[in-house]
């Protein structure tokens, strides 16, 4: 350690003695927790809804240009409003809006199933590529089961429907759906996880709440896997079929998580379930019962730590009597004895009034002071924000007025990167640069200065090497002065290094 503070006095010093106009300045590394103003670590994200064209593209068949303009425009959109995650649906319908060599080009993208985009691009490798330039994480978003959307259009001969038909079951209201407990469909979704995770730079992997279908897929009768549970108990099975079919998607989430895992540490996993487990959990709580009719235990798997994000589906107002957004934002974080992140699904109106606005607000205070160690909130869905002028004003005047990194994921990675190296040059502003040893484990640069007495920070991007600051700042009709700079690195894992400042 004192061997890399003497090296930096060295190199800082002797790049400051052929820089016109430079200042005395004092180097120093300093650690991250014994400065103030530290930045907010806070996740803030929004699903980005591509089954049905709900949110992108717009809709079926538009050229790649536009394609691109969209997602900027989008990307744009969580940049300006201080987001700093985006959840892409990649595979709504056993298909892809990426290149696959497991299953077909999607409907939804192209507007024929298995026709490329033309002219020829990857999405999702243009969605990363955007999104971090923008210091935004990307997670992509998966169903592990639906087969075919009812709104999917004609079944191609490319769908695992035809393909897979021993695996594809028809529902009454239109969908076809993968049967959860046999292990070609296993095998399949994950196969199809891994193949995302091995070839692009995301940053998490996401499921939402569609685990066995909701009754009213099948008009409300049961689930057709009469087959595979007769098989099951001609062979000696002894569970009951409710048990039989949660083990199956138990299974499923756990070997995917170990996978993930040991492929890429850093991936995050993410589950977004329905918002209550069962009626009763906690007392107070009413209405639909996931772990008996989606036959999802998404209480098992936090408490088995199976996740690294948990983002249960709170999509009720502070004062619902039978599901009270923290009343149930309560009761899931008892259950989170792994001390995973728990960064709830808000959804509470889609209209502009002042009443639904402040609800929106309110729950992501509330979700602040009750989670305080990973604050964070996943917004359902991007169009409630971009279509909600009047939110989206409120959230960057208030809540997100600042920008925020990602809180960090110790339990995948506590080793903070390596303090960057800094030199300023002093003219008619203060210009600092940066490098880094290892550029590559680096996601966001922070920028800290003092004027006066007070420190301020500006987060910036991957690409970003340089920042110019006002050498004096007018405050209460006086001159302040710049006293003190300092630039961290935050690494994929949202890790911050130690503070290489600079007295001026």
């Amino acid at each position: 350690m004192l061997c890399h503070f003497i090296r930096v006095i060295a190199v800082s010093s002797i790049l400051l003695l052929i820089v016109a106009c430079s200042t005395t300045q004092k180097t120093t590394t300093t650690s991250t927790q014994k400065v103030t103003g530290s930045v907010m670590k806070e996740f803030r994200a929004a699903w980005i809804a591509t089954v049905a064209n709900i949110n992108w593209p717009s809709k079926p068949g538009l050229s790649t240009e536009e394609q691109k303009k969209e997602a900027i425009d989008l990307l744009d959109f969580l940049q300006k409003h201080h987001f700093n995650a985006a959840i892409l649906q990649v595979r709504p319908q056993c298909d892809a809006l990426y290149k696959s060599d497991l299953e077909p080009w999607s409907y939804y993208l192209t507007g024929k199933q298995g026709q490329a985009p033309s002219p020829y691009y990857d999405p999702l490798e243009f969605w990363v590529e955007e999104a971090h330039n923008r210091g935004i994480e990307l997670h992509v978003w998966l169903n592990p089961y639906r087969a075919h959307h009812k709104d999917g259009k004609e079944i191609s001969d490319y769908s695992i429907v035809k393909k897979r038909p021993e695996l594809a079951l028809y529902l009454k209201e239109g969908y076809w759906w993968l049967d959860p407990a046999q292990k070609g469909t296993q095998d399949h979704s994950t196969a199809v996880v891994m193949d995302l995770v091995d070839r692009y730079d995301i940053d998490g992997v996401h499921f939402d709440d569609y685990f066995y279908p909701y009754p009213s897929y099948n008009l409300g009768a049961d689930f057709p896997d009469s087959v595979g549970w007769n098989a099951y108990v001609q062979s000696g099975g002894k569970l009951s079929r409710g048990d039989w079919r949660r083990e199956a998607v138990n299974v499923f989430i756990e070997n995917l998580y170990k996978k993930i895992k040991v492929a890429k540490p850093h991936v995050k996993f993410g589950l977004s379930p329905f918002g209550i487990w069962r009626p009763g959990y906690p007392e107070s709580v009413s209405g639909f019962d996931q772990y008996e009719q989606l036959y999802a235990d998404a209480k098992l798997w936090l408490n088995k730590g199976w996740i690294d994000y948990f983002t249960p589906q709170l999509y009720w107002p502070i004062n619902r009597q039978n599901a009270s957004f923290p009343v149930l934002l309560g009761w899931w974080e008892s259950e989170n004895t792994k001390k995973r992140h728990l960064w709830p699904g808000m959804s509470v109106g889609r209209d502009t009034s002042v009443k639904s606005v402040n609800e929106t607000l309110n729950q992501i205070m509330i979700t602040r002071g009750m989670v305080p160690e990973s604050k964070g909130a996943v917004h359902w869905s991007i169009s409630s924000v971009t279509k909600n002028a009047s939110l989206a004003k409120a959230l960057l005047e208030s809540t997100y007025r600042n920008d925020a990194i990602v809180p960090p994921s110790p339990w995948l990675d506590n080793k903070a990167p390596e303090a960057p190296k800094v030199t300023t040059a002093k003219n008619e502003k203060l210009t600092i640069n940066w490098t880094h040893s290892d550029e590559k484990d680096v996601f966001r640069w922070v920028v800290y200065y003092k004027y006066g007495n007070s420190w301020s920070h500006t987060i910036l991007n991957r690409n970003d090497r340089s920042f110019s600051l006002s050498n004096s700042i007018e405050a209460n009709k006086t001159t302040v002065p710049l006293k003190q700079i300092a630039v961290t690195a935050i690494d994929r894992t949202g890790n911050e290094s130690s503070r290489t400042e600079i007295t001026l």
